[in-house]
């Protein structure tokens, strides 16, 4: 790491220009995931960076370790922590930024034995929020020796974090819109198959859409794809 330069701030906005084309482009969350952690490492010169986001459980929400750019086995595994859990999970429960000079010194921080293999010394987080300063997760940084990072840094590194905030939850938003999109799809399928039912064997509405739901059933086949087979059979 080193104070940054006129060129750290033209690759740190050639970072938020890529992240911000991913809010607008049709990319699977895992590919955005892996592009925040990608580019963040790449300008910032630190060694490990990943990202973890919120989940809800049946045992309440947990942290969960979604992407890193780190390639050893002992960091890539499934990783999850509590909410209130390492420093991660301080990080997501408190909205703030967290930098530690040296992760082996600090009680939060509960994989030392991870750090002390990959030689980890210095680490920054900081929370995904967007808007209403929701929390959906963290960034976090690591250095290989021991380092502070400056107020501009943690300042730059939060807008990368808050630019990827906005790729997420656009993603996941796209995602419940397109599962919506293909629920009202279906419904007006099967509205049309059952009156198509109605009008030539006289069923009524709760027999006809019985009889497509059985249907279903019997050839193994979704209610959509039966629906479809008598929409085109009454076409032909």
């Amino acid at each position: 790491m080193e104070t940054i330069s006129p060129e750290t701030y033209d690759n740190y906005i050639k970072a938020l220009t890529e992240i911000s084309e991913a809010i607008t482009s049709d990319k699977y969350l895992e590919d955005i995931l892996k592009l925040v952690v990608m580019v963040t490492a790449r300008v910032t010169g630190v060694e490990i960076c990943s990202l973890w986001l919120i989940e809800e459980t049946g045992k309440g929400k947990q942290v969960r370790l979604k992407a890193t750019q780190a390639i050893d086995p002992g960091y890539v595994k499934d990783r999850v922590l509590g909410l209130n859990e390492g420093v991660v999970g301080y990080i997501a429960s408190t909205n703030r930024p967290l930098m530690v000079e040296d992760v082996l010194k600090e009680p939060r921080f509960k994989e030392k034995g991870m750090a002390r293999k990959l030689g980890l010394a210095s680490m920054l987080g900081v929370p995904l929020h967007v808007k209403e300063d929701k929390v959906i997760g963290v960034l976090d940084c690591f250095t290989l020796e021991p380092y502070t990072f400056s107020e501009t840094e943690v300042s730059l590194i939060t807008t990368v974090a808050n630019q990827a905030a906005i790729a997420i939850e656009n993603t996941h938003l796209m995602v419940r819109t397109k599962v919506i999109e293909e629920e009202l799809e279906k419904r007006k399928l099967i509205d049309r198959a059952r009156e198509i039912l109605m009008s030539k064997k006289g069923f009524s509405g709760e027999k006809a859409f019985r009889w497509i739901q059985k249907k279903s059933m019997d050839t193994r086949k979704s209610m959509k794809e039966i629906a479809e087979a008598i929409i085109i059979s009454q076409d032909i």
